[in-house]
């Protein structure tokens, strides 16, 4: 059981890590660059919901922001299901 928590904290923080990038790489990379195409087609799927329900703030997107907590949320959560 403890192997399962582990695999789920490590899925999670790469996930994490790829959301980070992503929104990193959106100040650097022109949209139609490779990498970030990739990257957008992995990180828009989850944070298109929020997007719709939270909008852009002067300009500022928080959905980045917003998927990472509720990734580190589900993480636990799934952990402490697991492995109490």
């Amino acid at each position: 059981m403890a192997e399962l928590a582990t695999l789920i904290n490590t899925l999670g923080n790469i996930l994490i890590l790829i959301v980070f990038v992503s929104a990193l790489l959106s100040f650097f990379l022109p949209p139609y660059h490779p990498v970030r195409e990739a990257l957008d087609r992995i990180v828009d799927p989850m944070l298109n919901p929020i997007r719709r329900i939270i909008p852009t703030l002067g300009g500022l997107d928080f959905s980045p922001l917003i998927l990472i907590i509720l990734i580190q949320f589900v993480t636990r959560v799934l952990s402490a299901l697991i492995y109490p």
